[in-house]
């Protein structure tokens, strides 16, 4: 019999999509996600991490930047350090970013407004354990809902992002073309989630646990988490 996976929710004050991340993950068989307040110092016998949206600390100062010095981001830097995986979704893209786990930053939208709808994601790479599940080109959609979401780094950053294959999913219209206007937040080169040069880090903007349910309008955010499912199973088989 398989042996259950194991998932910690990290809850930040502020945070307000965990409980979603929790259910979108108990929705698989064989998964159990818990959520792991954010003065824990440990993440022992998880197999998987997830950072949910929400407005960490309030936002304040900078998304992100606070959350970044909470007791738990040690131990979720060791845990990615030794290989487990780590999504960080919106306002966990952010932390991601702030705490170094992922290069980058994500700035205030282009024309500084909040944007909450249903938008088109390209898969860009399934060469990684969040994207395996589906195909190169796949067209998904997914909401997103926030004010700083626009992705920037420099050239360099940029031109390694690409050359290493960690653009995971890009803003694109509903065909999969990827355009100015299919961008909603000003983020270079329509970036929508990056992951680390390890591969085991991963972060977005949209909410891919808000498309877990035909009830909820959509499914097409469990690919996501299908591909983190089986990657875990494929490492305790080994």
């Amino acid at each position: 019999m398989p042996s259950v996976m194991k998932v910690a929710v990290i809850q930040f004050p502020g945070s307000n999509c965990d409980t979603d991340c929790q259910a979108a993950l108990a929705s698989f068989d064989g998964v159990k996600a818990e959520i792991v307040w954010h003065k824990e110092t440990s993440l022992a016998g998880y197999d998987a991490i997830v950072l949910p949206g929400g407005f960490s600390y309030g936002d304040y100062l900078r998304c992100g930047s606070i959350a970044r010095f909470s007791p738990i981001m040690g131990a979720v830097r060791a845990a990615a350090d030794a290989g487990v995986l780590v999504i960080g979704i919106c306002n966990g893209f952010q932390i991601l970013c702030e705490a170094g786990l992922l290069p980058g930053t994500l700035m205030r939208n282009k024309g500084l407004l909040f944007r909450c709808e249903n938008l088109h994601l390209r898969v860009e790479n399934n060469d990684s354990p969040f994207t395996s599940a589906m195909t190169n080109g796949q067209v998904l959609e997914i909401p997103i809902a926030h004010g700083e979401g626009s992705f920037v780094a420099d050239e360099e950053t940029l031109n390694q992002l690409n050359a290493n294959n960690q653009i995971l999913v890009r803003y694109c219209d509903a065909n999969g073309n990827v355009s100015p206007e299919a961008n909603p937040n000003g983020s270079l080169e329509n970036i929508a989630g990056i992951c680390s040069h390890g591969r085991n880090v991963f972060g977005l903007m949209p909410h891919p646990e808000r498309v877990c349910d035909h009830l909820l309008g959509g499914t097409d955010g469990r690919g996501i988490f299908q591909s983190m499912i089986e990657a875990v199973q494929k490492t305790k088989a080994k």
